[in-house]
Order: C-alpha cells, then sequence, then structure tokens
C-alpha cells in the first residue's frame, strides 16, 4: 500500500508539472515555456495544453531485413554515431560461470552506415592464445557492462574525449577514458560511484555529458525497496566526484525496469530518451521494452510514462520470449536523412522515422492540440508532419489568452499536406514570425488524418 501511495503520489507531482502554473490564492495562470529555436518532440504533455479529438500515440518500430554483415550478437551493447564512423561496443560472455567472470570480454564492431559491420583483427588483448580479434578489454569484472560514450562537453581533453563507466557491486563503478574509442585507460584506481543502499550496478550503467545540465549524468540499474530492479540517477562535474545517488521511482506497481538506456537524443538534447527492457519474472523470465522520457531542464525530475505500453515487443520468433532477449542497444542513432535506428539483442535492427518515437495524431475527423505560452526564438516554424493523401494540417499563432493574432490565424494558415521531416508553417501574406518572438504565444494546431511528431522555431532557409 505504501509503494502505492509513493507512485501515485509521484504521478500527480508529475501530472501537476505539466499542467498550468499556480498564480496565486484560489487562481492559477499560464506557465510559458521558454523554447527559444531548440526542437520540440511531441513525447509527453510538456507544450500541451489542451486536446480535442487528437492523443498522443506512440508509434511502432519497424523490424528491418536482417543484415547481411552483421556485428557480434550484443549483451548490453552501445551504439555510437561518431561523424561518418558507426562504432559498436557488446560483451561476449564466452560461457562465462557468473556476472563478471574473468572469462567476458568487450568486443568492437564498426560500420559506414550502420546496416554493414566489419570486425577490425585490433592485435590489442590475446584470447585465447591469439591477438587476432576485435577485443578491446578483457579484464574483471568491468567486461561485464562496460558502457562507453563519446563525450562532447566543450573543449573536452582529446586524451578522454571517450569514457565509459563499468563495474559490479562488489566492486563499484570505475571510470575509463579514451583518445580513440579502441585503446581505454582507467581514470582512476578507485571506484568513482558506490551505492550500498541495495544490491545495484548490476547490468548496463549510462552516463554521458549533459549540454543542457552542464555537467556529467549517470543512471545506474539498482533494486527499489530490494524487490523491483530500478534506476538511480547521478551527476558530476568532472566525471570522478559523484553526488549522492537519488532513486527515481520509475515503476509501476510490481514492474521490473532492467535497464534504461537512457540518453540525450541527437536532435534534441534536452530530451533523454530511455528504453528500458521490462522485466515479467512471473511470465518465464520474458521481456520487452519500453520508452520513457526525461527533460534535462527539470534536472532529477522522474521519467515522463504518458505511454505505458510496451515500445518493442518481442514479437514472431519464439526464441524472442526468454530472458535476456530483447535489450535494446543504447543510443538510438541516425542512419539515414529521415531514419533513425534502435540495435535489439541478439543483434536486430529496428528503424523509425527521424523523430518519430510518438505524434500528436488525428483520424478521419478534424481535431486539434493547443499549447501553453510559450516563448521562441526565430522567424519560421518547422513541423515533422505526416498526412494522408486527404488528411491536412493548419496552424494559428494565438496571444497569451487564445486571442488569434491577426495575420497568423487559421484561415490565414496554408494547409500542410504531405510527408515531411522539415515542413515549413506559411500564412497568407505574412511577412514572417520574426516580430512575435521572444512574446509568449499558443499555437493552435488543427488536424485531420495526420501525425505531428516535433516542431522548432529557426531561421528561414536561403
Amino acid at each position: 500500500m505504501r509503494r502505492l501511495l509513493v507512485m501515485a503520489g509521484c504521478l500527480i507531482l508529475v501530472l501537476a508539472g505539466q499542467g498550468e502554473g499556480q498564480g496565486g490564492p484560489g487562481k492559477t495562470t499560464p506557465r510559458v515555456r521558454e523554447i527559444g529555436d531548440r526542437r520540440e518532440l511531441f513525447v509527453d504533455r510538456y507544450l500541451i495544453s489542451r486536446m480535442e479529438n487528437t492523443h498522443l500515440q506512440l508509434q511502432e518500430p519497424k523490424l528491418a531485413a536482417a543484415m547481411a554483415e552483421p556485428a557480434d550478437n550484443m549483451e548490453y551493447g552501445t551504439v555510437i554515431r561518431d561523424g561518418d564512423l558507426f562504432r559498436l561496443y557488446t560483451r561476449d560472455a564466452r560461457n562465462s560461470k557468473h556476472d563478471g567472470d574473468v572469462t567476458e570480454v568487450t568486443r568492437y564492431c564498426e560500420s559506414r552506415d550502420g546496416i554493414r559491420w566489419t570486425k577490425p583483427k585490433l592485435g590489442l588483448v590475446e584470447v585465447d592464445g591469439s591477438k587476432e580479434n576485435n577485443v578491446i578489454l578483457h579484464e574483471a569484472p568491468f567486461c561485464h557492462n562496460f558502457s562507453p560514450f563519446l563525450d562532447r562537453r566543450p573543449a573536452v581533453e582529446p586524451d578522454r574525449r571517450y569514457k565509459a563507466l563499468a563495474g559490479t557491486v562488489k566492486s563499484g563503478l570505475f571510470a575509463f577514458v579514451s583518445a580513440d574509442g579502441i585503446r581505454w585507460r582507467k581514470f582512476s584506481d578507485k571506484p568513482v560511484i558506490r551505492y550500498t543502499k541495495e544490491y545495484a550496478f548490476d547490468s548496463q550503467n549510462v552516463s554521458f555529458w549533459s549540454e543542457t545540465e552542464g555537467c556529467y549524468v549517470c543512471y545506474f540499474r539498482h533494486f527499489l525497496d530490494k524487490k523491483l530492479r530500478s534506476v538511480c540517477r547521478t551527476t558530476s562535474k568532472d566525471f570522478l566526484t559523484w553526488t549522492e545517488a537519488v532513486p527515481l521511482q520509475p515503476n509501476f506497481a510490481g514492474e521490473h525496469l532492467y535497464t534504461t538506456g537512457t540518453h540525450p537524443y541527437f536532435r534534441a538534447p534536452h530530451l533523454y530518451v530511455a528504453l528500458p527492457t521490462r522485466f515479467h519474472p512471473e511470465r518465464g523470465e520474458s521481456t520487452d521494452i519500453l520508452f520513457m522520457t526525461a527533460r534535462a531542464e527539470q534536472g532529477g525530475a522522474p521519467f515522463d510514462r504518458t505511454f505505458r505500453e510496451a515500445f518493442i515487443r518481442p514479437g514472431l520468433d519464439p526464441a524472442r520470449w526468454g530472458n535476456r532477449s530483447n535489450y535494446a542497444a543504447w543510443n538510438v542513432v541516425p542512419t539515414g536523412p529521415a531514419e533513425m535506428s534502435i540495435y535489439v539483442t541478439p543483434f536486430r535492427r529496428f528503424t523509425l522515422r527521424t523523430d518519430g518515437f510518438a505524434s500528436v495524431h488525428a483520424g478521419a475527423d478534424p481535431g486539434e492540440m493547443v499549447t501553453h505560452p510559450l516563448r521562441f526564438a526565430g522567424e519560421q516554424l518547422v513541423v515533422n508532419l505526416s498526412t494522408s493523401a486527404g488528411g491536412s494540417m493548419r496552424v494559428e499563432v494565438q496571444d497569451e489568452s487564445g486571442k488569434p493574432i491577426p495575420g497568423f490565424s487559421l484561415k490565414e494558415c496554408k494547409p500542410l499536406v504531405g510527408d515531411s521531416i522539415e515542413m515549413a508553417v506559411r500564412w497568407g501574406k505574412s511577412a514572417g514570425l520574426a516580430k512575435l518572438a521572444g512574446t509568449p504565444v499558443r499555437l493552435r494546431f488543427v488536424l485531420q488524418e495526420a501525425d505531428l511528431f516535433a516542431m522548432r522555431f529557426g531561421k528561414k532557409a536561403e
């Protein structure tokens, strides 16, 4: 009962934080969202004030064709796109008898398109009497969950361009650094993160530089109330000294979240995307993959759980219905101008349209969505939109009170029809939105047979 009450309280706080701000005793006033020129995805209700005959719809990742040149099968995999190069890191348990066994190694693969992979013979680590392999690390217990990332901190030291955390509950998490993502060394001879309240670290523990928060952030696995697999959060300015970990408690009643894979979305780094594995011990230890988000500007706020259903189901293959059969590799990465990819154990690729995790959806009957007041920077509104041949979308710009602004009314908006990652919104003879920049406005979207995935204010194309 106590657990249910705690979760209900957290949900109320999340919903309250996404609603209207308080304006004094007995009054409410709209809270202005400061979005500047950043891209906003409709993965939560942060921008949404009102919906009528529309709803937020979780999209379904599509299973891509089997790769003729796949990488190694993944266990706690990480995929990093560094310029035109895709790097994949994965654990090879090599028939280990327990987590962190001395037999485990970390392997490295690379690709130029995210589809065809090579397994370079690096000559770094001797395994089974040979260095002709793609092993980059063979040191217990760190190969069990070695989780690297490309450090995007401004002025990062060249020899620490890549960083990683790894370790078990007994060892704590150690920090590693690398100049090239292949040759690694310990950053410290002592663990940088310890957690002794519950069993912790027994899976992929992820960290990254947060552009919005201005610090390193780590999400690691622990047991909530010593019963449910869950997640803690801690931060650091230097990757060595970390704040006291805070349990985030994103679990619903009885729900095990095995890993989170939390990371900044590559086109909107203020949005953290998480693809946790949901573990069902009472159903033959079957698993599926969820979708959650968090907002960097809200710091250590709870994950948003707008979507409770599975994001990626096990599917038709009976082999995908067992334990450890559905782990998403850390990071969603772009694999084309209009495509992004999610890699899932043992080695499968799922695709989504760019920004296409979720949408504001309207069916055959017209519907609308109105935003909270927001303050933007720029002179043009661009949307990621898909309509049917008979569908459309129009946008009205309103003042803070909800009154249409002359020149930007619904009837003056040119209907948007088609399917595009970047589609500009235009109004009659309007000279552009620049004169409204910095002033709180609301946006009213009217849709029919359409999905709105994202929006962004910015400069007009030359």
